[in-house]
């Protein structure tokens, strides 16, 4: 009985892992990841190439070589007129989206 429900458990977890990780996978570009459109395309642009008086360019050198930790955090807590996401976005889908912003001048 114990067993079945570990089984049980376990499949849930999988499952669970399976459908966060399926929400938004890992080779989308950054304006094409539906976080990224919901939350940050309205301040820093559809193409991510930043607005006049909104947000910067994350797409710019400057912002791909910003280290994942500093990235991390910003979008976390919030900088300057950056709101904080931590409320709003999961763990996993700031990683995501650090990941992006660090990949997006390499193309």
């Amino acid at each position: 009985m114990k067993t079945s429900r570990l089984a049980i458990a376990a499949c849930f977890v999988f499952l669970a892992l399976t459908a966060v990780s399926a929400q938004t996978p890992p080779d989308v570009t950054l304006t094409a990841n539906p976080v990224y459109e919901k939350n940050c395309a309205k301040c820093h642009g559809k193409t991510a190439e930043g607005r006049h008086f909104g947000g910067p360019s994350l797409i710019a050198e400057k912002a791909t070589a910003t280290s994942a930790d500093d990235l991390r955090n910003m979008i976390t807590n919030g900088k300057g007129r950056m709101p904080k996401y931590a409320s709003k976005l999961t763990p996993e889908e700031i990683d995501m989206l650090v990941q992006q912003i660090k990949a997006a001048n390499k193309k």
